[in-house]
């Protein structure tokens, strides 16, 4: 397989007109190739936006498709500003760390709340969460009508705190998943290309077979294996051979040692460490963080105007700027680029938006549940943050389960599951004028189709083990965590609110490239498909719009 980040994604008439500022695709990457200058130039490109900049393109968010979008396009010589509305994440606070544990949270670990909101709020019937001082934390616990949606914040966006299950989905499925998009050009080419950049790797199956820090995962296996579920290990963007040599005790810990949810310290390759990375080395891109975009609007001499607050860590609004831009890429998530559309063809901003915005949201089919093993099953007290495996069934029942760690520190005999199920319910963004906010309809109710999912596969586990479920980790005697969803997919549906590569209908230079592309379920992990689609897109974009 050639090594994608070794070349542009195309460059077929990119000197055509003076958006251009460089000289070819390869300019910006020779900077790669020189320790000192990559460093120097990584140095510079963490600046606050002036007001009044002129920029050939702004891109409002630095998660997976913001990330490849100033890549790629860096690397076709074009200079790019992205905006994120969290932090950095490059300073360490006074323990040290720049991350907290997930069992000790702290003002770094949510977004402007004056209390955590785990999510999973309960242990042996106790409620969990606690005070923590308001601060631009790296987990946002967005709450909607029926829903909590959990989101990163910072420069990374969700890469900054998921799991790290970096999943393809099967190729059988993705005609439901992006059915106007070209299956084969996916799967030979921009699945291959995201998983190179992204550094996806494998588990070594014989160490995965012993290490302890996996021993809830390996009764998983059994117990699903026992009634006949296939069981999968997946790929991560977790360094193994680093968490390989955390268990030997000669790195820092860090998934063994309970981080992941508020952001990791060492092993996991998020995007700062990926593709951000390599596109701040090309000197051609720079991060504005603790900045939120509110308003775009077509500029009178072309291009578009851009009202920009900047934030301090309390959440105030400490500056308004605006700014222009040539071309604008939409990338603050499914649910920021959504409300972000809505507002805008709502308020006249942009009225020539189409009919779409806003629809096609759904959160992947999300639920979680614990069982109650046997004394004979303990299943660790140490547990790796990364899960590495999950029960597959979705062609009989229509649920895939994470076989997810409960890192507690002591042994719980309890085995934890998120499932990702093929839920048809599917909600809309409107703007609320009234209150100022956009709203979502989603309905709570809605979230019986994913428990009876994922019924097909645990009942079925607890019958055969002679198990029962947990009821003490989401409330009194709640069993099913059907209140949130990790995985925020929609709003900004491809081939309906934009054209087959991201190009919203009504506006020549304004684009969506993240998660609000996908309507609604991904069948697995959502981050690898975003990723993908964004390179396609972004491919298309710079050989035919530039």
């Amino acid at each position: 397989m050639h090594d994608p980040t070794l070349q542009g994604p195309g460059s077929k008439g990119l000197s055509r007109r003076g958006f251009m500022v460089g000289t070819g695709s390869m300019l910006g990457l020779g900077a790669l190739g020189h320790t000192g200058t990559a460093q120097a130039a990584t140095a510079r490109t963490i600046a606050s936006i002036g007001n009044g900049a002129h920029v050939p393109v702004l891109v409002i968010g630095t998660g997976y498709g913001g990330s490849v979008a100033a890549l790629r396009l860096a690397q076709a010589g074009v200079n790019v500003h992205m905006v994120e509305m969290g932090m950095a994440w490059d300073t360490p606070g006074s323990d040290g760390k720049i991350f907290p544990r997930i069992t000790e949270p702290d003002q770094r670990s949510f977004w402007l709340r004056t209390r955590t909101k785990q999510p999973l709020s309960n242990f042996l019937g106790f409620p969990i969460d606690r005070n923590i001082p308001r601060y631009t934390g790296i987990l946002d616990a967005e709450d909607f009508s029926g829903i909590t949606v959990y989101q990163g914040r910072g420069i990374g966006g969700g890469s900054l705190v998921n799991g790290g299950m970096a999943v393809t989905p099967r190729q059988e499925h993705f005609g439901s998943i992006l059915p106007s998009v070209n299956a084969g050009e996916m799967y030979t080419t921009y699945y291959p290309r995201a998983n190179a950049t992204l550094g996806v790797n494998h588990v070594d199956p014989a160490w995965w077979e012993t290490t302890a820090c996996y021993q809830y995962a390996r009764v998983g296996r059994k117990h699903a294996q026992r009634s006949n579920f296939p069981y999968v290990l997946v790929p991560s963007v977790y360094d193994f051979e680093y968490m390989k040599q955390e268990m030997a005790g000669s790195v820092p810990k860090s998934a063994t040692d309970t981080e992941l949810l508020y952001g990791n310290n060492h092993g996991k390759k998020s995007l700062q460490k990926t593709y951000l990375a390599q596109a701040r080395a090309t000197g051609r891109v720079t991060i504005s963080p603790l900045h939120k975009v509110t308003s775009v609007v077509p500029a009178s001499g072309g291009g578009y105007t851009i009202t920009i607050e900047q934030l301090n860590t309390n959440g105030d609004v400490v500056a308004t700027k605006t700014v222009t831009a040539n071309r604008v890429f939409f990338a603050a998530g499914s649910v920021g680029t959504s409300k972000l559309l809505v507002k805008l063809k709502a308020t006249g901003a942009l009225p020539g938006l189409n009919g779409e915005i806003g629809k096609g949201w759904g959160e992947n089919g999300n639920v979680m549940c614990g069982r109650a093993n046997h004394l004979w099953d303990p299943t660790g007290s140490l547990q790796a943050t990364v899960p590495t495996g999950g029960i597959d069934n979705w062609n009989a029942g229509g649920a895939f389960a994470e076989v997810a760690p409960l890192p507690t520190g002591i042994e719980t005999w309890a085995s934890f599951y998120l499932s990702i199920t093929n839920t048809p319910q599917r909600a809309q963004f409107t703007w609320n004028a009234s209150a100022g906010r956009v709203d979502l309809n989603w309905q709570t109710s809605w979230k019986q189709t994913s428990i009876n999912m994922a019924k097909t596969i645990f009942d079925k586990i607890n019958s055969k083990e002679g198990t029962i479920y947990r009821t003490d980790l989401f409330g009194v005697y709640k069993i099913w965590g059907d209140h949130l969803t990790y995985h925020p997919l929609g709003g900004a549906v491809l081939n309906r609110a934009t054209d087959n590569y991201g190009r919203l209908h009504g506006y020549s230079g304004l684009y969506v490239i993240d998660g609000a592309l996908i309507p609604g379920n991904t069948t697995v992990n959502p981050f690898v498909t975003i990723t993908a689609l964004a390179e396609r897109n972004i491919e298309k974009i710079i050989a035919t719009d530039l």
